[in-house]
């Protein structure tokens, strides 16, 4: 997540021109689509219009350079997507609400195989957190509340990696932060549920925007591993 400066946003009558252009182009877009990527894939569609099985429940940051179906080059209907400000899963009973509500249901009626817990790279969220005394993020008190889910992957990082400064502190937290929303999964009751059973398998990936690699981690902490040399990994151990 990064936010634009004020002056970004309150730019005068040029600003204003240069938004109207950025949304003529978004419904120039679904013109586009609706003439020329619909007609080719109308079957497609037409079957996802009485219902959705997706495999994959995909948590991740709401971002808008990350796009989860461009990095894992998915139709429609395979992802069932739950975007917020850092990828953050508040722990059951903590907060209530819109994600709690999708882990629920992505688990309980859809019946996902897979939950995946996605970070990347510059994330201003991480970078929030570290600096809770930053203006901008006083200004936003919503914010601030939320990315209090993330508050123990901040203190862990500060404990084993003080060395650390700038965007390799943002990145260490990054991957912490991954690994403490896969643990607050585990609280949720209709995840346990399918973990006991073994219905269900949990994931944490590492999206890399500027090279456009995805790495691979796990809870217990050990070093992120690029997704292309985990999967070869586990070939040659088969």
């Amino acid at each position: 997540m990064t936010a634009p400066t004020p002056a970004e946003t309150h730019s005068g009558d040029h600003g204003v021109d240069h938004a109207t252009d950025e949304f003529a182009a978004l419904i120039e877009g679904v013109i586009q689509f609706r003439r020329r990527v619909y007609p080719e894939r109308q079957e497609q569609f037409r079957r996802l219009a009485s219902g959705q099985r997706p495999h994959t429940l995909f948590i991740t940051c709401a971002d808008s350079r990350v796009v989860p179906e461009m990095i894992t080059q998915t139709d429609p209907g395979q992802l069932f997507v739950c975007r917020n400000i850092g990828n953050i899963v508040p722990a059951y009973g903590e907060m209530m609400g819109g994600v709690s509500a999708i882990v629920e249901y992505a688990c309980t009626a859809l019946g996902v195989s897979h939950i995946l817990v996605c970070g990347h790279s510059d994330c201003g969220a991480m970078k929030g957190l570290l600096n809770p005394d930053d203006p901008n993020l006083r200004r936003m008190p919503t914010v601030a509340s939320w990315l209090r889910n993330a508050e123990a992957a901040r203190g862990v990082v500060e404990v084993t990696r003080p060395d650390l400064e700038g965007a390799a502190k943002v990145q260490a937290l990054v991957e912490q932060n991954v690994r403490l929303q896969m643990q607050h999964l585990r609280t949720h009751p209709a995840v346990a549920a399918r973990l006991a059973e073994g219905s269900l398998s949990l994931h944490g990936w590492v999206y890399n925007i500027e090279d456009g690699t995805v790495s691979t981690l796990d809870e217990a902490g050990g070093e992120p591993v690029p997704l292309d040399k985990a999967v070869a990994s586990k070939g040659r151990a088969r």
